[in-house]
């Protein structure tokens, strides 16, 4: 069993709770055979628009596997704004340090393919306004959180403020570095946990130059599984079995349930086979925020493939 003790012991009266500091977006979604290539056009057999963002994706994830959630964000006061203050709503997620902004809302353009492969276009809107004013502003909220979980769909100095705080008051600090783009070697050294995929592993550097600069490395594998780098030792985590329909958001389920697992006061290990299984289900469903399982779903796929 690889020990866990460079992680932050969880409080017992910030267990369960975990604060997002990311973004939130309208999802537009379109659904092909196949995607095009550059100067191809192709005819779409379906459409749709959900909620979605990296953030908002891992705040519901969270909230489905049990954790009590503070989101800080920032929306348009558009009708896109106001619809995913209703999606935040209904997950039962602390809008409290949900700021609306002159912007529009983030959008993110969607093309899934019939075998579940994805291309995405973000356009940020709204979300490129979470500043360092939000976090001072919303610090007794973050600090009530035992894990701090972020991507990078938001100015990255937030991010890093945020971190900084955790780090003050003993909380884990997990970053999900999507879209990948480069991260100074002093915002790493608050990240207690690290998951990118394997693309996004090897633009930061490689996962052996990752694993070096944070505590726990996780390299997501999609239907491969996950990597767990930790202490010069790298364990597979095996992928749950399932038929994948659409990958959008697998990597923000997996993040979420990761968070308010080790939240919740789980081991590592326990951890991410709960993380595995949130990550696989939402492979199963169409769309973001409504592929996203709940603590009974998680639960069920472990205990048919234990």
């Amino acid at each position: 069993m690889v020990d866990e003790s460079n992680l932050p012991d969880m409080s017992l009266e910030r267990a369960g709770r975990v604060a997002i500091v990311g973004s939130a977006n309208v999802d537009l979604v379109a659904q092909a055979v196949r995607l095009p290539r550059i100067g191809e056009t192709v005819s779409g057999h379906g459409y749709f628009e959900a909620a979605g963002g990296k953030g908002l994706n891992q705040a519901v994830a969270a909230a489905r596997a049990g954790a009590h959630v503070v989101m800080v964000a920032c929306v348009g006061s558009d009708h896109a704004g106001a619809m995913l203050r209703e999606v935040m709503q209904s997950e039962a997620i602390d809008m409290t340090a949900v700021r609306t902004t002159a912007a529009p809302t983030g959008r993110a353009l969607i093309g899934v393919q019939d075998d579940g492969g994805n291309l995405i276009i973000v356009v940020p809107g709204a979300n490129a306004d979470v500043s360092m004013r939000d976090i001072v502003a919303h610090a007794p909220l973050i600090a009530s959180a035992s894990v701090v979980l972020a991507q990078l769909e938001t100015p990255i100095a937030s991010t890093a403020a945020a971190f900084e705080m955790a780090r003050a008051i003993g909380a884990m600090t997990v970053l999900n570095p999507a879209p990948a783009q480069h991260i100074e070697t002093d915002m790493l050294a608050l990240v207690d946990v690290l998951i990118p995929n394997e693309h996004e592993a090897e633009l930061l550097g490689g996962a052996e130059r990752l694993a070096a600069l944070v505590p726990h490395l996780i390299v997501t594998l999609g239907d491969q599984g996950a990597d767990w780098h930790y202490g010069g030792v790298v364990r597979r985590i095996p992928a749950f079995r399932v038929e994948a329909i659409d990958t959008v958001a697998a990597g923000d389920a997996f993040c979420g349930a990761l968070s308010a697992a080790l939240a919740a006061g789980d081991d590592m290990a326990d951890a991410l086979r709960t993380a595995s299984a949130a990550g696989a289900l939402a492979t199963t469903r169409v769309g973001a925020v409504p592929s996203i399982p709940t603590a009974d779903e998680i639960a069920a796929l472990i205990s048919a493939q234990a």
